[in-house]
């Protein structure tokens, strides 16, 4: 909790005087660090970047055959001496059922082109990031249409489906198709924008290993005129698509049964809500880690492309081939009610964070896209002003933890799991890989800032001093 002397030098400001429809930011905010001198090798260097270049496509691979051929059950094999049958037994199981076909190319490259298209028409708002050292103190623009984008795309599926043009079970039945071509299409893009960006010698906090720098990325900032590919790649494909899946299995569900149950429109809930929340607040996703200092990577690209739609998919599934489920009614209560007060904690914790940032940036704007969530931004917010320029936030759910939203998140993600009970590993692959790569990705944070801050990083862990949830952790 924020004591009376940490806030005592906290200037207090009108919210509403930097509430813009048109945002000139401010040419007195510091700039953001996006070269960082000291580099060390993450992920565990090279070696470490090779066996997940190699290791993370064969997980989707082995995780796919599993749920979506054997019912959410592990596949193993029969003894030590059966592994090498046992692994080309599954290899041509996979090629039979997932191999890339040219409907899953459709499929997957038409969506994507589709909002690619999309993002170059659609009316929006356009929006300016941090400074940044590498352009020489300028600001990039971002048109931040994608919530038409996302409705447009919705609303489209919608009329294609129940017109028979497109049914959205399509999806499903070629899911492992559709997959196989996710996966290739982030290696043929990590590719290029390496070999580009190694050519135009713009490389950016590369290491000199070909490898690492390819896992890593070398380019910071890849665009294709308007179009800002680390924001595009983040928000408009990974979660859409994943919502697609969700809506496609509840779809089949009812061509299959007759009716969706209520664990099937939990996860259609759950991701719509997710995706949703990530198109509606695209301008808050601009000043975030991710887009600022991040490098386009190929595990960028490979995870937003193809780990996230197809490996946060697997409850839906599950729910497809093990259904109907016959839960109580106030167990599916609890996670209905679960996945909504997560989502309120996450939706307004990310909202706090960023509009505190757009508003000191003179950047932040009214919008009222659907849901509108009390205690979205914080009025007259309390910070502590940094010697090096930035204001690290120190009221709202921020006045409590550190990382309250990625607390938040983890409840979602562990309802995702809970709705299909406990039958199967699968279901929690999202909340256990989520788990690792918060712990992971908070780490890096906290050694990046104790460097950046010095002193005033250590006071600002005396004044919030628990990362994720209040006297515990």
């Amino acid at each position: 909790m924020p004591n009376e002397a940490s806030t005592s030098r906290q200037p207090l400001v009108d919210a509403s005087s930097s509430v813009t429809t048109n945002p000139r930011p401010r040419d007195d905010v510091a700039f953001e660090d996006v070269t960082d001198s000291n580099f060390v090798y993450e992920f565990g260097g090279p070696i470490g970047a090779a066996s997940m270049i190699v290791g993370f496509p064969l997980l989707m691979a082995y995780q796919f055959l599993c749920v979506y051929d054997n019912k959410g059950q592990f596949l193993v094999p029969d003894s030590a001496a059966d592994f090498f049958p046992w692994a080309g037994r599954m290899a041509d199981r996979y090629w039979e059922i997932a191999a890339p076909s040219w409907v899953g190319i459709k499929i997957y490259l038409g969506f994507t082109f589709f909002m690619v298209a999309l993002a170059y028409v659609c009316p929006g708002p356009v929006m300016y990031g941090y400074k940044l050292p590498s352009l020489n103190g300028q600001r990039l623009a971002y048109h931040c249409n994608a919530l038409w984008s996302w409705w447009i795309a919705v609303i489209t599926s919608l009329v294609l489906h129940f017109t028979g043009l497109f049914r959205l079970t399509e999806i499903i039945d070629n899911l492992g198709p559709i997959m196989s071509v996710a996966m290739i299409w982030s290696f043929l893009l990590a590719g290029i924008l390496y070999i580009v960006t190694a050519a135009r010698g713009k490389k950016h906090r590369a290491s000199g290993n070909v490898i690492y720098d390819f896992f890593m990325g070398v380019c910071l900032n890849p665009r294709i005129g308007t179009l800002d590919m680390k924001l595009f790649t983040e928000l408009r494909i990974p979660w859409p698509v994943l919502f697609f899946i969700s809506l496609s299995c509840a779809f089949k569900q009812y061509e299959q049964i007759g009716y969706v149950t209520p664990e099937s429109a939990f996860m259609v809930l759950a991701h719509w809500l997710y995706s949703n929340a990530c198109n509606k607040g695209e301008e808050c996703v601009i000043t975030s880690w991710d887009i600022f200092y991040e490098l386009e990577s190929w595990y960028l690209l490979f995870w937003n492309l193809a780990g996230v739609p197809f490996s946060y998919c697997y409850t839906s599934i599950y729910l497809l081939k093990n259904g109907p489920m016959e839960f109580s009614t106030p167990w599916v209560a609890m996670c209905y009610v679960l996945l909504l007060v997560g989502y309120f904690f996450w939706d307004t914790g990310n909202s706090q964070r960023n509009r505190f940032r757009m508003f000191w940036n003179n950047t932040l704007i009214k919008r009222n896209a659907f849901p509108q969530l009390p205690k979205s931004f914080i009025h007259n917010a309390k910070f502590i002003q940094t010697r090096h320029g930035n204001k690290l936030l120190i009221d709202g759910w921020y006045a409590y933890a550190r990382k309250p939203h990625y607390t938040a998140d983890l409840v979602m993600a562990l309802t995702w799991g809970l709705i299909s009970g406990f039958g199967s590993f699968f279901p929690y692959f999202y909340l256990t890989f989520f788990l690792i790569v918060l712990v992971h990705r908070v780490g890096r944070d906290d050694a990046r800032c104790a460097r950046k801050y010095g002193a005033d990083w250590d006071e600002y862990m005396r004044v919030v001093p628990w990362k994720f949830i209040p006297y515990i952790f």
